[in-house]
């Protein structure tokens, strides 16, 4: 799945997918029970996709899971081949949070922009398991996105193979229940002007400000020339315990952060590293992180 790339799934004529973007779903008997507006949403990376807009704007969207995301219906490659061959898919939704765009630097030092898909692991899971399922995902995430922020991205393409994300991966505040990104007045009143196959839940959190970098050391042995190994010390003096903290590992880029948002590291390193073979310890007395 890492190494996928292209272009699985062109079956969109004239914009099916795109005439396809929001739907609101029916009343339930739990209609009248109170509920919170929001709940909080921990995105888990997943794998990241790069691709550009037609501007030469490079852009990598991360697609994420979380458990609290509903799990669409279950349905076979025969199944879903039919509803694209009668241009008629929108029985089948696709929840998944659709969050905000958020400007990042790329390893070579380049501003790019990226975004985050949310979608439920089970789902998730059944896109590894069939490739009809996560070109037809894939596309619809694409046209999600280019609707949504009015551009055109490039369907060539590509799952990174050593990087699971690009940026960082804030909690997010989503709608309890999905609404229609676009409202219009009409004679019958307020309406929709358009149906979807996702079923977006709608990410309301303002962007977290940076984290703190901590004070962080890096030794390599041997101290000249192509190092066998490295090792970083990260003083965490205001964290108590490893839970709290993520650290993600990617070919050449280390990103460590905070649940509580106290310290953010995020650096490239000029050489690749081996993510097999990487390794991690926090001190609880000394509250120091190696790596």
């Amino acid at each position: 799945m890492a190494t996928m790339e292209g272009n699985l799934l062109e079956s969109d004529e004239d914009g099916l997918l795109r005439q396809l973007l929001l739907q609101s779903g029916g009343k339930s008997e739990t209609d009248n029970v109170p509920q919170k507006p929001f709940h909080q949403v921990v995105p888990k990376p997943g794998y990241c996709l790069k691709t550009k807009t037609d501007k030469n704007e490079k852009v990598f969207i991360n697609i994420c899971t979380n458990e609290t995301l509903p799990t669409p219906k279950d349905i076979t490659d025969e199944e879903l081949l039919k509803l694209l061959e009668a241009e008629d898919a929108s029985g089948f939704r696709i929840p998944m949070s659709l969050g905000e765009a958020h400007a990042e630097i790329d390893k070579s030092g380049n501003g790019c922009t990226a975004y985050d898909v949310v979608i439920s692991p089970e789902f998730y899971t059944r896109t590894e398991n069939s490739q009809v399922l996560l070109g037809f995902f894939l596309t619809v995430v694409l046209e999600g996105i280019e609707y949504k922020y009015n551009l055109t991205l490039d369907r060539d393409w590509r799952i990174l193979k050593n990087r699971k994300f690009v940026g960082s991966l804030p909690e997010q505040n989503v709608r309890t229940q999905s609404k229609p990104w676009i409202m219009e007045m009409g004679d019958g009143g307020i309406q929709p002007t358009k149906p979807s196959l996702i079923s977006e839940v709608e990410d309301t959190q303002p962007e977290r400000p940076r984290a703190p970098e901590p004070v962080y050391s890096i030794v390599q042995e041997p101290p000249k020339g192509h190092p066998e190994f490295l090792v970083a010390e990260i003083q965490l003096p205001k964290v108590k315990m490893a839970a709290t903290l993520t650290l993600d590992i990617g070919e050449d880029r280390i990103l460590l952060e905070t649940r509580s948002n106290v310290y953010q590291l995020d650096i490239f390193l000029p050489y690749n590293l081996v993510q097999e073979e990487c390794g991690a310890q926090f001190n609880r007395k000394t509250k120091v992180r190696f790596l």
